[in-house]
């Protein structure tokens, strides 16, 4: 068994990590959220709080799972995506270009996930009965 069949499950808990604990901290912090979304711009900021809590904390538990991965990491990467133009396109605020950056390089590695899957260690492969690594697929 090679180490390598634990790297995508690595990279979708460092991934997946910050999207859920952002969730979470959404919700224990709606006034300040809908007066940001509200700041932003952007319509109806209680729907917008109920959509970002449930990709945030959805999304961040369902890849670290590795439960539908592809789909999830894709639907992350557009939120990543859309929060960078919506809230981090101030370029002139350095700080705010950097967080641009970081949002363009979370969808580069969320992309990475929904190209090519969730891995070995996950509920994707467990519901497939296989399990993949160092090049050979074992049917189990």
């Amino acid at each position: 068994m090679s180490y390598t069949r634990y790297l995508p499950f690595a990279g979708r808990l460092l991934i997946g990590l910050p999207f859920a604990m952002s969730g979470l901290g959404k919700l224990g912090a709606y006034a300040g959220t809908t007066a940001l979304i509200a700041s932003a711009g952007l319509p109806l900021p209680p729907l917008a709080f109920a959509v970002a809590v449930a990709v945030e904390l959805g999304g961040g538990v369902l890849l670290i799972a590795g439960y539908q991965a592809r789909a999830v990491g894709l639907a992350l990467a557009v939120f990543s995506i859309a929060t960078a133009v919506a809230f981090h396109s101030n370029f002139a605020d350095q700080n705010q270009m950097i967080h641009f950056l970081k949002n363009v390089m979370m969808a580069g590695g969320l992309l990475q996930i929904a190209a090519f899957g969730a891995g070995a260690l996950s509920l994707d492969n467990r519901a497939k009965g296989t399990a993949s690594y160092a090049g050979a697929t074992v049917t189990g």
